[in-house]
């Protein structure tokens, strides 16, 4: 995550975990469906309106770290080493976002998500907007130069990879055969 600046950005971000964590705790201690919005500020000790202030919906804040999220996979192709090939970049970048997913603790979250519908939906209106702004960073990159919709499709596999992999009994094998796949597609868009 990306470290506020400021007094007041720190702030903010502080506000933002407090809420965050409230409200993680308070969906697995008594499920996702039986907390409300205000029952989160009232343990956040902060207004519904700071809440949404925030975040947009109940959902995002289960999922509060998307925007870091989407960075880091954006960064993967804008902030790679001139002669750097993609696909390792992007590889790399994956496999951490994975090792994140799966790191301990993190089951709990995956079955609450995977029990709601509107969690669901949610994580996949959310995956569709990654692998939009990944299209969007591949298909920017001069040195790139393959069509958009090979830069679609090669973003949409990499979310995919991920989603997979953090379903997977072997995450990192899993995102290891997708990204070998990946490397082919990519490979034979190739102009």
């Amino acid at each position: 995550m990306i470290e506020p600046s400021g007094r007041r950005e720190r702030k903010k971000a502080a506000t933002r975990q407090k809420i965050a964590d409230s409200a993680l705790r308070l969906f697995l201690e008594r499920g996702y469906e039986a907390v409300g919005i205000r029952d989160v500020a009232a343990d956040a000790d902060v207004a519904v309106t700071t809440v949404f202030a925030h975040f947009a919906s109940k959902e995002a804040l289960v999922f509060e770290r998307d925007q870091d999220f989407e960075q880091r996979l954006t960064r993967a192709v804008t902030d790679r080493s001139p002669h750097e090939p993609l696909i390792p970049a992007l590889h790399r970048e994956v496999q951490a976002l994975v090792r994140h997913c799966t790191a301990e603790g993190s089951a709990p979250v995956r079955r609450m998500i995977e029990g709601s519908p509107a969690l669901r939906e949610y994580e996949e209106s959310m995956s569709l907007r990654h692998a939009q702004a990944l299209a969007a960073a591949l298909a920017a990159d001069p040195d790139l130069s393959r069509s958009a919709t090979a830069c679609r499709a090669i973003a949409r596999f990499a979310i995919d990879a991920f989603a997979l992999a953090c379903r997977a009994d072997d995450p990192e094998a899993t995102v290891d055969e997708v990204f070998r796949m990946i490397k082919a597609a990519w490979e034979a868009t190739a102009p």
